[in-house]
């Protein structure tokens, strides 16, 4: 048994370099939360969640309050047990999907280490296919939106996402003003966050089409889930669900009323690897494909999501690219990044990644969790 005897938590801020514009707001800073849990045997894992108000509801404060919650659960009992583990928490916390990730990913990483394996390896993996992350896009002008994805593209990323959800007459402007600036030769994405209407989500897919987009991503707002199959046999760009995708229970009525082409993964909103990997076994079952995402997290859990990429296939699409978001790399270890948004993947054990110590202990805002009492 490696019992778990302590769980450190710490809120995490980081700027970013710059403002990130999407249609539901604007994002200025990371503000992660890491959790550190601790065994009898001397190991330790470690985990993130990136917590998006406008997507998952969950906020710093309020992930930082709950965390200590959590960590008493599990006080006391095996961290190698992790199917019970992870159900203990989605019972007792079953809407706090991004904290719940940060306790599910600092397992699987407690787990490698405990192996002596890298974390792909533990889960069947194979450190043996490229990882190519794509560059995003916020939403600014046409004109600016053509310099940086023109910018991008000079940089020799393999793939560029432009983030849209506004107007269709807009919208359709912008990726015009793009694909003038970069040509044709490079695959184009877009992501609406849900800012478009059915009817507006409807023509904009229709107009887009001329640009050679690869796949839209959540058009419209996941209340409206029950219209995705209208909007995507309308549609002739293949639709990718985020945003109406949080678990495996979504991703099942998905795949079942064949309601878009693609899942796009993010442990953050998925609640971690136990339920991620779920997901992923359903979009495989159902012939689909699936793309591995991002919030704002550090290289520690974009690390996690790489070791997961590599131990399924079924991920072909990889979108990793906050690093390149954030004004700080807090990270030893873990994941590289090289030119054009090219990864390599460690082999040390567990996620090969730490927060370096130094950092966490700069955090303003932290607590240890050791029995019924924290401090």
């Amino acid at each position: 048994m490696a019992v778990i005897t302590k769980i450190e938590v710490f809120r995490l801020k980081i700027p970013l370099k710059y403002p990130f514009v999407i249609s539901l707001g604007t994002i200025y800073h990371a503000d992660n939360i890491i959790v550190k849990i601790h065994t009898t045997d001397g190991i330790f894992g470690t985990g993130e969640g990136c917590p998006y108000v406008y997507i998952v509801g969950e906020t710093a404060p309020s992930a930082f309050a709950n965390a200590c919650a959590m960590a008493k659960l599990w006080i006391g009992k095996d961290a190698a047990e992790i199917e019970n583990r992870v159900l203990e928490l989605q019972n007792a916390f079953p809407f706090n999907y991004t904290l719940r990730s940060a306790f599910d990913m600092a397992l699987y990483d407690l787990l490698g280490k405990k192996c002596q394996q890298p974390l792909f390896r533990l889960l069947g993996g194979a450190n043996n296919r490229p990882l190519m992350t794509d560059m995003t896009v916020g939403i600014h002008s046409p004109e600016e939106m053509a310099a940086i994805a023109l910018k991008f593209k000079q940089e020799g990323f393999a793939a560029i996402k432009l983030k849209l959800g506004t107007t269709a007459a807009q919208d359709v402007a912008r990726v015009r003003a793009v694909r003038e600036a970069i040509g044709y030769d490079l695959p184009l994405r877009v992501d609406a966050n849900q800012g478009w209407n059915l009817t507006d989500a409807i023509a904009a897919l229709r107009q887009l089409a001329s640009f050679n987009i690869q796949f839209c991503e959540e058009p419209i707002s996941r209340h409206y889930r029950h219209k995705l199959k209208h909007i995507r046999t309308q549609s002739p760009i293949p639709i990718m669900a985020d945003e109406s995708l949080f678990d495996s229970h979504d991703a099942f009525q998905l795949a079942a009323q064949s309601s878009c082409d693609y899942f796009n993964i993010k442990l953050s909103k998925s609640g971690g690897i136990y339920e991620a990997l779920q997901m992923v076994a359903i979009a495989d079952a159902a012939g689909m494909q699936s793309q591995i995402g991002c919030m704002s997290e550090t290289r520690l859990a974009l690390s996690a999501f790489a070791h997961v990429a590599l131990a399924r296939k079924n991920i072909q699409f990889f979108d990793l690219d906050s690093v390149y978001m954030l004004a700080e790399d807090p990270v030893l270890g873990g994941i590289q990044f090289h030119t054009g948004g090219r990864i390599t993947v460690p082999e040390a054990p567990g996620l090969g990644a730490e927060i370096a110590p130094q950092r966490l202990e700069a955090c303003t805002e932290k607590a240890v969790v050791t029995t019924s009492v924290h401090t």
